[in-house]
């Protein structure tokens, strides 16, 4: 048995052979190794008037936002702020909270970002944990957090944007750049899938890497021809990366909208010829069945990408999207990756060709980005698996995490000697792509047989009355567990569960034939997953279902 180290050279030697054409193995920093404001800084002195960002109509040059955002760190530091406070940003997608970001990064101080959705009392654990210096909110979110003072330690500063932004900004700019590219600089919060949320520690290294890594991986363009559109939440550390990390690290635009809307989409993509664009299959979906889709033009949009949460992308779903509109793209999923390594890991970037992405057995999630190592290790070791075999994928690259936030058995357990241990199941085939089959807790042991939700619900996506669909266990006395299958149907469908266990028989393994239960919603979380959990009850013995005999 090779070590991992042995195992990892053979594996970077078989990924060469099957990297796009054009795409470098090593990262390029296209400003260099500086920290996040000091890329605003530095673009400003390029190209002033290139705009660096577009919120609900105003836009703000280069120029404009390295001013503003070294006035609101002036107003800051006189406020106390510094290197090592942490300063939660409790807003919505806004241009508040970007300039807001650049700023605590300017100061060296930690940016926690939290979900502007939250109750009373998600807000309570993630202000108790961070202990924040100073919370910038607006007058609408306030109302909740006036609602959990009383429960913290100690009352921190406010700037409420509705009321104190114009007298913030005009403070005198601070004219230093206190950020350490390897020091603490922000905490984002995990979903908290097993207790409470906890804080990611990440650095403006960080950062850094993961856009300049991601940008290499996909051939991004530098300067104004890389315009990205953002109505993913910015709170959440996808949105970070595409709605403010990439565009300011190549100096191109960000385009930033409060939320998901349709007719803006298109209208900001036309008017501003946006370039990059994620959304979920879902929001693809809704824009190719607009009447007026074919009259827009998109032609701008070399990269569109999709998320596959509830809907996945299939390859009806792709030809449509090339039907339909006159993007420059092909339409392709995101990306493989986690809070704790900052996302974008792992890219399909560049094998649309044919489908290869999406024919390939689920979940295809293509080669790891330069400079990031992805094994797959026994569970519990660090023993790396031949090709084709499943174990835990592990990830090691200069954007892991440094930790949790004060918990140091949660960091002991997934940190070991700089490899994260992801808690994912996956394997790599024999050309060296990464495959993602789940949380290993989420895995099904059918007599034995090994079971992944993830496989099952894009095998069954590939049904043509399928809308999305949701796997999850449930005991049975015969085989040890089953899985069960809530599938939402198209509107319309004529489908019966009889009909998709017998296409289930038809098209899988039999001891993956999942129980079906035909259902019309899913209950889903503040960014769009699936809340299996709420799902298990309805799966247990019981409950209604065609039998997958």
């Amino acid at each position: 048995m090779s070590t991992l180290e042995e195992y990892l050279i053979e594996l970077r030697m078989i990924q060469a052979r099957r990297r796009p054409q054009g795409i470098s193995p090593t990262v390029t920093y296209p400003a260099g190794e500086i920290t996040i404001p000091g890329h605003i800084s530095h673009w400003a002195d390029v190209a002033p008037d290139c705009a660096a960002l577009v919120f609900e109509g105003r836009r703000y040059s280069y120029a404009d936002l390295d001013d503003a955002h070294r006035r609101l760190a002036g107003w800051m530091a006189a406020r106390g702020v510094g290197r090592g406070d942490r300063v939660a940003v409790y807003l919505g997608n806004s241009a508040e909270f970007v300039i807001a970001f650049l700023a605590i990064l300017r100061l060296g101080a930690v940016h926690v970002p939290v979900n502007p959705m939250f109750a009373a009392a998600e807000l309570t654990h993630e202000l108790r944990d961070s202990e924040p210096a100073l919370v910038i909110t607006s007058t609408e979110l306030r109302r909740t957090f006036d609602k959990v003072l009383g429960r913290l330690e100690s009352a921190p500063g406010v700037l409420d944007v509705d009321t104190a932004w114009d007298d913030a900004l005009a403070h005198a700019p601070y004219r230093a750049d206190d950020g350490d590219l390897d020091g603490l600089a922000a905490l984002n919060y995990t979903g908290g899938t097993t207790g409470l949320p906890k804080g990611c520690r990440h650095s403006q290294r960080h950062m850094l890497y993961t856009a300049a890594s991601t940008a290499t991986a996909t051939g991004c363009s530098t300067g104004p021809a890389f315009t990205s559109l953002c109505f993913l939440p910015i709170f959440w550390i996808a949105g970070e990366g595409l709605g403010i990390l990439l565009p300011f690290v190549l100096g191109g635009t960000s385009v930033i909208l409060a939320r998901w809307n349709a007719e803006a989409v298109l209208d900001a993509v036309e008017t501003h010829r946006v370039s990059v664009l994620v959304g979920t299959v879902e929001n693809y979906l809704e824009l190719m069945a607009r009447n007026d889709i074919g009259g827009r033009d998109l032609s701008s949009l070399t990269d569109p990408q999709a998320v596959s949460f509830v809907r996945k992308l299939t390859p009806a779903v792709r030809g449509e999207w090339a039907r339909l509109t006159n993007s420059t793209g092909v339409l392709r999923e995101c990306a493989f990756g986690m809070t704790e390594t900052h996302t974008f890991d792992a890219v399909p970037y560049g094998f649309a060709a044919g489908d290869e992405d999406l024919l390939a057995e689920p979940v295809f999630t293509g080669l790891p980005v330069p400079g990031t190592d992805i094994a797959v290790v026994g569970f519990g070791t660090d023993t790396p698996l031949p090709l084709g075999e499943v174990g835990e994928i592990i990830v090691r690259s200069p954007a892991v995490t440094d930790g949790y936030w004060r918990n140091p058995e949660a960091t002991a357990e997934q940190l070991v000697d700089g490899w994260l241990h992801t808690g994912d199941s996956g394997r790599f085939d024999e050309q060296g792509f990464l495959h993602y089959l789940g949380r290993r807790k989420e895995m099904i042991k059918v007599k034995g047989m090994s079971v992944f939700p993830a496989e099952i619900e894009m095998l069954l996506a590939q049904h043509p009355s399928v809308r999305s669909v949701a796997v999850v266990p449930v005991d049975d006395p015969d085989s040890g567990q089953r899985p069960v299958a809530f599938v939402m149907a198209l509107e319309d469908a004529d489908l019966t569960e009889d009909d998709l266990v017998e296409w289930s028989r038809n098209n899988m393994a039999v001891y993956k034939v999942p129980l079906v239960r035909i259902v019309t919603s899913l209950p889903m979380t503040a960014t769009g997953k699936v809340r299996k959990q709420e799902l298990v009850a309805d799966a247990a013995p019981g409950s209604t279902g065609s039998p997958a005999r």
